[in-house]
């Protein structure tokens, strides 16, 4: 084995690669064609999409569990652990099973010099393919066609949503984004599309090659009703469903999706009527408009692109506060900054400026000049997540709530500081 500690291959990987992002199948294809790999046997569903992805794979995984599966789930970025990644029946993978995973794509990968996230994604189906779960749910990293997860062909596909984010791999507008993000559709298998405006190249695409192709709104829908919800499908229909657990409105139409998605496996997958309720009683997802209670309530988001950014401030405003709300933000240099902001600059009243820890991200008063030229208040501006929260945390008075957001590299840190302080064991509510 080249390494004995999980972070020294990490590590390595990281520097592996030329290019941390080098989009493709063909390395991928040969690595797994040496490691004698097959496609697992069971039932996989793959969740591509914008924003709503880890939402999505969260629903599935616990509803799936709650019917008394195996499940196995890969997800992208962390926030805090590289293990929450992969994980069977929401444990995360051990050091020593990653460890076992990476030696043996090292010994096979010959001369390709494999990605960060080309390392992550073989990891995943080599687990899997040890642990024989009964259904797999994997989320695609960026994009669709030529992302790593897309060198499985799934049972079932589900976009999530399709909004401006990655446009210099993906394309500037929906249509480009849109088809894509379809390239995880497969001939004659299920695509499941959750959102009310789909492009035309999604549709174009499933014509093209013959997927069955699933929307909301006119294959599959929702509807509120009094403190429940209930949804209706090509052949299945459930009344008095119970609010998804996680936070806001969007999380209905990730719901939606993942019924949808069961619906369309429901001759290989028995989902009773109980294992849906508790799986939407129970899910649990960090960093999804997570709440810590307190003198000053904190809510933590990954809202990272406009879209994103819009459902967060319609969240905030659909539970005022009585005190002021404070911004921590920390936005990637490559992201539609002043586009992100200006979508809160209705419900945050003061703004203070986190530099991230990547290659990616902008100088701490590089980012406070874009985020200051939309009009917003900079209050503070600080070298890192940790200083940012305790600026914040100076400057918020009982009553007032401070709102993490802008990828899940200032979240993931922002839970870490606090868990340390104390704050999120004295109280802790994830809606």
């Amino acid at each position: 084995m080249r390494f004995e500690r999980l972070a020294d291959w990490l590590s390595w990987q990281e520097k592996l690669h030329p290019n941390p992002i080098d989009l493709g199948l063909e390395r991928l294809q040969r690595t797994l064609a040496r490691l004698g790999w097959r496609r697992p046997e069971c039932p996989v569903i793959t969740v591509g999409g914008t924003n709503g992805k880890g939402s999505t794979v969260a629903l599935a995984s616990r509803i799936l569990c709650e019917a008394g599966y195996r499940v196995g789930t890969f997800t992208s970025p962390h926030l805090v652990r590289y293990n929450e990644r992969i994980a069977i029946d929401e444990v995360e993978v051990s050091d020593d099973a990653l460890m076992e995973a990476f030696a043996r794509i090292d010994a096979a990968r010959s001369s390709d010099t494999l990605t960060f996230f080309e390392f992550n994604t073989l990891a995943a189906l080599l687990v899997f393919e040890t642990q024989k779960p009964d259904a797999v749910v994997l989320e695609v990293g960026m994009g669709g066609v030529l992302d790593a997860v897309n060198v499985v062909d799934a049972d079932v596909a589900v976009i999530t949503s399709i909004a401006l984010d990655h446009c210099e791999w993906l394309g500037w507008d929906l249509e480009s984004i849109g088809r894509q993000k379809a390239g995880i559709l497969r001939a004659n298998r299920p695509a499941i599309f959750g959102a009310r405006s789909m492009p035309a190249s999604i549709e174009a695409l499933a014509k093209e090659i013959g997927a069955d192709l699933r929307r909301l709104g006119q294959d599959f829908d929702w509807q509120p009703g009094s403190g429940d919800w209930s949804w209706h499908g090509r052949l299945l229909s459930y009344e008095g469903l119970p609010s998804p657990r996680l936070a806001g409105r969007q999380q209905y139409e990730n719901a939606a999706a993942v019924l949808a998605a069961i619906e369309a496996l429901k001759d290989r997958l028995d989902v009773p009527r109980h294992a849906i309720d508790r799986g939407l009683e129970t899910v649990r997802l960090s960093g999804r408009f997570q709440r810590v209670a307190g003198p000053v309530e904190w809510i933590l988001d990954v809202a990272h692109n406009p879209a994103a950014a819009a459902t967060l401030a319609e969240q905030l405003r659909n539970e005022p506060t009585r005190g002021r709300t404070l911004a921590v933000a920390g936005i990637l240099g490559d992201k539609d900054i002043e586009g992100v902001v200006r979508e809160l600059l209705g419900t945050v009243q003061v703004w203070v400026i986190a530099e991230l820890a990547s290659p990616r991200a902008l100088g701490a008063s590089a980012l406070a000049d874009r985020v200051s030229r939309t009009g917003a208040s900079v209050a503070a501006v600080a070298g890192n997540v940790v200083a940012a929260c305790e600026a914040a945390a100076s400057l918020a008075r009982p009553g007032d709530r401070v709102v993490v957001f802008g990828s899940f590299l200032i979240v993931g840190p922002a839970l870490e500081w606090l868990r340390r302080t104390g704050r999120l064991a004295a109280a802790e509510r994830i809606s």
